[in-house]
Formats: C-alpha cells, sequence, structure tokens
C-alpha cells in the first residue's frame, strides 16, 4: 500500500510539475503572439506612413514608374545620350514645372462698333512721302548677282533709310532682273483686286504646315466689321492641302468662316519664319489701299472686335502703333541669351547681328531709367495694331531690312531700329505705344503650334 501511495504522491507531483511547465509553455506562447501581432502591426503602420511621406513628397508616379514607361515610347539612342551627357536637363525639367504663369488683365473697350467715330485730329502725325525700289540696276556679267526678295541694300543706303525725309528705300517685294524669275510672295490676280479694296485689314499666315487654322471667334466679331473689314489668311500650297485633307476647305468665294485664303506660291525664303515676316511687317505693301492694319500670329485666335482695337490702341492713346512688351525679357541682351541657350537661330549669326547693333551704339535697357523712350526693348511681337503713317510704314520697312539682312528672330532688331529711328529723327517723333502683355491676353486665346 504504502509504496503505491508514495508512487501516487510522486505521480501527483509529476504531474503537477507538467501542468506547471504547460502553463508556463501556454503563457510564452501567448505573450510571443502578442509580441508577434504588435510588431505586424508595427511595421505595417511604419510602411503606411512612409508611402503617405512618399506620395506627398515625391508624387504618385514616381512609385509605378515601371508602369509609367510602359505607356510611353522608348526614347532613341541619342536622345538618351543627350539626356545623360546634359548637366542641366534635371534643372530645366524643375524651372518647367515651376514655370510662371501669365494671366489677362482688363481692357474697358468702347462697345458698340456703330457708334465708334475716327478722331478729326488722329492723322497729325509726321509726313513725308515713301517710295519704294523695284528693280535694282547692279547687274555685272563680271560680277553676277542673284536677285532677292529684299534686295542688296548696301550699308550706305541702310543707313540713309533711317532718316524720316522724302525718299525711295528697300522695302521688300525688289524684282528680278529682265529674263529672270520672280523674286518670290508671288499672289493670284483675283486674290490681289481683293487685296486692293481693303481698308481695315487683319492678317496672318500659315506657312510649312506649322499650324492648325484658328477662325476669329465670330460671335465677337460685330456685323460691320464682318462687312468692311478684310480678314486675311496668306498660306503657302503646302499648308493650303495640309488644311484641305483636315476638312478645312475654301467655299467658292475663297473663305473659310472669316479667313479670306491667299496662296502665295513661289516662296521667298527657304526659312518659313522669315518668309512669314513679309506679311507681319509689309501689311502696307500687300494692302495700297489700307489705312489701318492689324497683325495676328497664327498661334493666336481673335475673340475681340478689330474695331474697338484700332479705338483702344491708336485713337484713344493718340499712337500710330502698338505692339506688347515681352512678358519676363525687356534687355536684348537677356534676348540674346535665350535665344542661343534654345537654339532659336544659328549662334555664329545670332552674335555677328547683335556685334553689329553693339558696335552702333545699342544700350543696355535700364529699368530704373525715368527717361527711357519704351517700357522695354523687346517686344512680344505675335499682335500688333497700325495706322499706315509715314512714320509707321518707314520703321516697318527698317524692321524688315534687319530680318532680311540678318536673323528671323525679329524680337533681336526691334530695339535696335526702333532707336536708332528714334536718334536719327530727333525732331520727328514716331508715336509707338507699348502697351501691357496682359491686355494681349485679355484679346486674344494663345495656342500652341503645330507639332511638326
Amino acid at each position: 500500500m504504502l509504496p503505491e501511495r508514495r508512487g501516487g504522491v510522486v505521480g501527483s507531483d509529476l504531474i503537477k510539475d507538467t501542468d506547471r511547465n504547460t502553463d508556463h509553455g501556454l503563457r510564452t506562447v501567448r505573450r510571443s503572439r502578442r509580441f508577434g501581432r504588435r510588431r505586424l502591426l508595427f511595421w505595417l503602420f511604419s510602411f503606411a506612413a512612409i508611402f503617405s511621406i512618399c506620395i506627398a513628397t515625391f508624387g504618385f508616379k514616381m512609385l509605378f514608374h515601371g508602369v509609367e514607361e510602359e505607356h510611353q515610347n522608348i526614347l532613341p539612342s541619342t536622345v538618351v545620350k543627350n539626356v545623360s551627357v546634359e548637366s542641366d536637363t534635371l534643372d530645366q525639367l524643375k524651372k518647367k514645372s515651376h514655370r510662371a504663369r501669365f494671366y489677362p488683365c482688363k481692357v474697358e473697350l468702347n462697345d458698340p462698333v456703330e457708334a465708334l467715330v475716327e478722331p478729326k485730329t488722329f492723322w497729325n502725325f509726321v509726313k513725308f512721302s515713301l517710295n519704294y525700289v523695284v528693280r535694282e540696276n547692279i547687274q555685272s556679267h563680271e560680277n553676277p548677282i542673284t536677285p532677292t526678295f529684299g534686295g542688296h541694300q548696301t550699308l550706305e543706303e541702310r543707313e540713309q533709310s533711317f532718316h524720316a525725309v522724302n525718299q525711295t528705300i528697300h522695302c521688300g517685294f525688289v524684282e528680278g532682273f529682265e529674263g529672270f524669275p520672280n523674286t518670290g510672295f508671288d499672289l493670284d490676280k483675283e486674290d490681289k483686286m481683293y487685296m486692293n479694296t481693303c481698308t481695315v485689314v487683319v492678317s496672318s499666315c500659315i506657312f510649312g504646315s506649322s499650324d492648325f487654322l484658328r477662325r476669329p471667334t465670330s460671335k465677337m466679331i460685330s456685323e460691320y466689321s464682318k462687312k468692311n473689314v478684310c480678314f486675311i489668311m496668306f498660306v503657302d500650297k503646302e499648308t493650303f492641302v495640309k488644311l484641305s485633307n483636315e476638312g478645312s476647305v475654301p467655299d467658292e468665294k475663297g473663305f473659310i468662316g472669316l479667313w479670306r485664303i491667299v496662296v502665295v506660291s513661289n516662296l521667298p525664303y527657304d526659312d518659313m519664319r522669315k518668309t512669314g515676316k513679309v506679311p507681319k511687317f509689309l501689311s502696307h505693301r500687300l494692302f495700297p489701299s489700307a489705312r489701318y492694319s492689324i497683325w495676328l500670329d497664327s498661334k493666336l485666335k481673335l475673340h475681340t472686335d478689330p474695331m474697338l482695337l484700332i479705338e483702344y490702341f491708336l485713337w484713344r492713346k493718340k499712337s500710330e502703333y502698338a505692339i506688347s512688351n515681352h512678358y519676363t525679357r525687356h534687355c536684348v541682351w537677356d534676348e540674346v541669351q535665350q535665344n542661343k541657350r534654345l537654339n532659336k537661330y544659328n549662334h555664329t549669326a545670332i552674335d555677328e547681328q547683335f556685334m553689329f547693333y553693339q558696335s552702333d551704339g545699342l544700350p543696355k535697357f535700364d529699368p530704373f531709367d525715368p527717361n527711357k523712350p519704351l517700357p522695354s526693348y523687346v517686344p512680344e511681337g505675335s499682335f500688333i495694331v497700325r495706322a499706315h503713317t509715314p512714320m509707321s510704314n518707314l520703321f516697318s520697312c527698317l524692321w524688315f531690312n534687319e530680318v532680311d539682312r540678318f536673323t528671323s528672330r525679329d524680337q533681336l532688331s526691334f530695339g535696335y531700329t526702333f532707336l536708332k529711328l528714334k536718334k536719327t529723327n530727333l525732331d520727328k517723333p514716331f508715336v509707338l505705344h507699348m502697351f501691357k502683355d496682359c491686355e494681349r491676353r485679355a484679346i486674344t486665346k494663345l495656342f500652341h503650334h503645330r507639332n511638326p
């Protein structure tokens, strides 16, 4: 009995010891499970926090960069090399992402158009007579010279042309020598006859299929302007075919909406930008009967009545020429650097033009000069309103001649041309009104050019 009792006692002790060990193990397991859950929750919360910070800092696309790339075109190897070599690429991308935005400002127009009356004293500007070189007599058998649209103006003739006096000057449309083909910008006879009847003109151009056709906002144009203002869009044959294929086909009278489409053949320059300066600057040559003209780059859509613009920028300001200042740059030095930085034109050609202007006394723009003649020496030249006065016509010819002689970047030559004309004719003012660029944005809508 006793041994069995001892055995029973001993067995119970063992069972108790085993129970204790089992309870201890269970508690250990529970603690480890609780610790594991806490650790899992900790990492889940940490990952969520890191994910939120990444989205807030770098944006959603960075986290799914691989997915984004599947939908993008693969860059050519040459482009990839350029990206790796260009040290400023990232800085440029950062600058683009933070590019300043520019907004329109209020323009107080005198509506309605029918109530407008041209001021009786408006045309009291400097008066003189201008004639234009039609054909040059410089042909030589020993040194044959190829006729050009702008002619072969000597430096002496160029210097003389800045004087506001009765004279004959180069101003484009110089005909070829006898036996030579025309120098360019040939127009159909019917188009010429129509253009000769225009007294107020809104014109633009598209050469080289560089843009879409943007029609003026018809509901914003008065019935008076629709009947009395010529809306002319110059295009080359390539652009005409492109527009036609896209469904923009002129009607039987040659119109697409308000635009009368005028096809130009035999373009005078290989550079489409330089060809575009012909209708931009020489509206007084293209429209000999016109009293006023408005130039509109093809990237702009007009949504303001042209007669209201003439009243606002010319009659009310008592000016014969109106153009807006550039929205960021005012000094030609800065414009030169920007053109070279963006490779807008051959750097050597830009340097030659700029050095020529500096040697002829072009000053830097001083924003703090209370007597500065203009608020900027660099224009935003996509919108111009002008009366066809002698001084306005002279300035337009001079500006065109600079573009013909040098580069097609007309913002480089504007300040020089204006200042030299002013300096040459101290007693004969040229009344140019340079308005704020935000006003240009209020009366037109800006688009991007067509991708090549």
